[in-house]
């Protein structure tokens, strides 16, 4: 890639980075569809698989706006976090639900990665005057939104449910040690 000189191609060089990281997360959501032991969440996987494709083609589009052909330019965010799943999976050995909580946490992070990619993707377009690339991406930054909401939701109905009893074991716990020092306090007068 030549050196970035321009708020264009600045632009350029973060479509190119989105637009390796979707293909990539479209490939990757099946994968996570399968592994996933929770109904909802593989739905969810299954479901943004679809939105992802969508993302797609709606870069290729904003990339034949601007008279450019869409070209992929390697993401090491989405890099990251694919490999720290891959690695995660490999090291460990999670019961059904912490492998199905570990992917909520990944899939969290990769929806943060993209917000905060299609939020700068907007913003360079709106300053470029660009108005039919912001509407495109404006939807995938909505989707994005909604799937991270989605996702989250998920999180924390599998974190209640496989923590069972311990946090109201642990809220107990504190409430008894908090009662002790204020015990301990009062009678220290």
């Amino acid at each position: 890639m030549p050196h970035v000189t321009s708020p264009q191609q600045l632009f350029k060089h973060a479509l190119q980075d989105m637009y390796y990281a979707e293909k990539a997360l479209a490939t990757t959501l099946p994968k996570l569809a399968q592994e996933a032991t929770d109904s909802e969440l593989s739905r969810a996987f299954t479901a943004h698989q679809k939105q992802t494709e969508k993302h797609v083609a709606n870069l290729e589009k904003v990339f034949e706006q601007l008279g450019e052909s869409a070209q992929a330019h390697p993401c090491p965010g989405i890099d990251g976090i694919r490999k720290e799943h891959d690695d995660f999976l490999k090291e460990n050995e999670p019961t059904a639900a912490m492998r199905d909580a570990f992917l909520t946490g990944s899939a969290a992070r990769a929806e943060h990665y993209e917000i905060a990619a299609y939020t700068g993707l907007v913003n360079q377009a709106r300053a470029l005057g660009e108005r039919d690339a912001v509407e495109l991406l404006q939807e995938n930054l909505r989707q994005e939104k909604d799937a991270l909401k989605k996702v989250e939701t998920i999180e924390k109905r599998l974190l209640k449910s496989s923590n069972g009893g311990s946090k109201s074991r642990s809220r107990s716990t504190r409430s008894r040690s908090t009662s002790s020092r204020t015990r301990a306090k009062s009678g220290a007068r």
